[in-house]
């Protein structure tokens, strides 16, 4: 019920389309219903009568009669395109809702989400919830009014006959009762199937360089053949259930049809029933029929429908476990302090990462982060922008706990430079613009400029304009890595965050984009995640993170004199590159 009135929720915006859309149906139904009472009316009161009267009413019945089929036409043709139009748009309304939901939850979501799963109720299922939505209320609404309609005729055409058709018909609704559950259950199979279809192409097509350097095509058909199986297999149970379901309707309006020819044979035998009656009863029956085929493919259509609406409302029903405070502030003008106060950390609330972490950095230094491998150093790093929430102490920015601030005007103060860039379809200046929406041509080249991107870009064919491919597929990493520099001069945040943004660059990218880092540094509060410990010499502060948290802290020349875990490190470093 829950569900229902979530669903129907949608059809707010747009009640003005669906009132016409149900009047257009209530109209559609009054003529259908109407003819086969016109038949009987000439056979009974027009066709007995003399010539010249007969063509008299034939002429003002069949005047009528088009002027009911033109009514019928705009009522039909407003069903097919506006509420068709009314489904779209609430598919539109409900698709825009999972996307900006999906924007708003944690990076803890994703980590344990497939993003080929997200796609296929972003897609698939929308679009079948878009076909209920619209087709749904029109032909219940439609058929139960036939139904009834066409019912009471028939009752009054011969109740006998009529009693004996409700009799066959419950038989039917009972029997599209029992498939319909078991429908239900197998369309929602068929949503988990397609979802794993759909999640595992679009892992494999993202890691195609990996499967092709590895010459593992085969092995990625064969992954993809174990989920196409398993869908088709569901396709093929579903499709059985469907034969069974429709060819029981077909054989129950069957029996209806004979249970007329031999009753109605039987009371016209005993002359209790005239041929002419049997006949317009036979046009009913039609009408009967007829909505009770839409009320058996409605059937289909709702399980689809509210199964893939029950999977679009599981996105939904997801609350971000990262949101703003009632009375949260705006940071503004931040100098850049950051404190960390007994801080503890983990992904799974059982094998802590960040264990009682007590760090003080002042506005405008920077500060290197060091450790071996595992240590937290980049979820470290996460916390400060509330990517991830601790679970114990607290992050504070000029004395105020980042809880106590708005995660959008938070997460605008601070910059960050990754190893790993993304890159989005598009040029590169909307991919440099991505860090200022407002920018302008010329700060977008000035930004380029100062991240030594500006030379590379107009030394390419169509310059700023330059299509960069899925992911930047079309640049060196040296290329991406400045791009990704250039978006944050263009942020212009006064925190900023390098996480091992040199560490996969040949020695002449990262000298031009160690240049670049140390001009967007300046006067900025830097936390830098280093790999080459030969590039944070400078840094003010070197902070040394193991797995049982802060082991050393100060900076280069005090820690080499110190000859404890950060010599050691940098001396294995010297070693290998030796």
């Amino acid at each position: 019920m829950k569900t229902l009135k979530k669903f129907i929720s949608y059809y707010k915006p747009y009640k003005k389309m669906f009132y016409m859309d149900m009047l257009c149906a209530f109209t559609l139904s009054l003529i259908d219903l109407m003819f086969p009472i016109i038949v009987s009316f000439m056979l009974n009161n027009v066709y007995i009568k003399e010539r010249s009267e007969i063509l008299k009413y034939v002429t003002l019945i069949g005047t009528g009669l088009l002027l009911m089929y033109i009514v019928r036409y705009f009522c039909q043709y407003y069903i097919t395109s506006w509420g068709h139009i009314m489904g779209a748009r609430m598919e539109a309304d409900m698709r825009s809702d999972i996307f900006n939901h999906l924007q708003r939850l944690s990076f803890s979501y994703y980590d344990n989400t497939n993003t080929g799963k997200l796609m296929s109720r972003i897609v698939t299922d929308l679009f079948d919830i878009s076909e209920l939505a619209h087709h749904g209320p029109e032909d219940l609404f439609i058929s139960l009014l036939k139904i009834v309609g066409s019912f009471m005729i028939l009752m009054s055409i011969d109740a006998r006959i009529t009693i004996i058709l409700l009799f066959i018909t419950l038989f039917m609704i009972y029997s599209s009762l029992f498939y319909n559950k078991k429908m239900r259950a197998v369309f929602k199979s068929n949503r988990e199937k397609i979802a794993n279809v759909n999640a595992q192409i679009q892992d494999s097509l993202s890691g195609i360089r990996v499967v092709k350097s590895f010459s593992n095509e085969e092995i990625e058909n064969k992954k993809f053949e174990i989920g196409n199986d398993a869908f088709l297999q569901t396709k093929e149970n579903s499709y059985t259930i469907m034969g069974k379901f429709f060819s029981m309707n077909g054989f129950f309006q069957g029996i209806l049809y004979l249970s007329v020819v031999i009753f109605g044979g039987i009371f016209i035998s005993n002359g209790s029933f005239q041929a002419k009656d049997l006949m317009v009863y036979i046009l009913y029956i039609n009408i009967f029929l007829n909505p009770i085929d839409k009320l058996v493919n409605f059937t289909e259509q709702y399980q689809k429908g509210i199964t893939g609406f029950e999977r679009f409302l599981e996105v939904i029903n997801t609350h971000p476990d990262i949101i703003d405070k009632k009375d949260a502030i705006e940071l503004e003008n931040p100098k850049g302090e950051i404190i960390l106060e007994n801080v503890s950390f983990s992904y799974d609330n059982r094998n802590s990462v960040l264990k009682n972490i007590n760090i003080s950095m002042e506005a405008g230094k920077t500060v290197a982060i060091v450790g071996p491998s595992g240590s937290g150093k980049t979820t470290f790093c996460s916390i400060i922008p509330r990517f991830y929430e601790v679970d114990e102490g607290a992050v504070k920015i000029d004395g105020i706990d980042i809880k106590d601030i708005k995660i959008k005007s938070l997460r605008s103060n601070i910059g960050i430079v990754q190893q790993d860039v993304y890159m989005f379809a598009g040029t590169i200046k909307e991919n440099i613009a991505y860090g200022n929406t407002n920018a302008t041509d010329e700060q977008i080249i000035e930004a380029a400029k100062m991240a030594n991107a500006h030379e590379f870009i107009m030394g390419l064919e169509e310059g700023y304009d330059t299509y960069v491919g899925e992911r930047g597929v079309k640049l060196s990493g040296g290329q991406k890595q400045r791009i990704s520099i250039a978006r944050v001069f263009l942020k212009n945040p006064q925190i900023l965050i390098l996480d091992e943004a040199t560490s996969a660059l040949d020695n002449e990218s990262e000298r031009l984009i160690q240049k670049s880092l140390e001009l967007l540094s300046k006067n900025r509060t830097t936390i830098v995640i280093a790999h080459r410990l030969s590039t944070i010499r400078n840094a003010d502060e070197i902070i040394v993170l193991t797995d049982e948290g802060v082991k050393e802290r100060g900076n280069h020349d005090e820690l080499m004199n110190k000859k404890g875990e950060y010599m050691n490190l940098y001396n294995m470093q010297f070693d290998q590159v030796s």
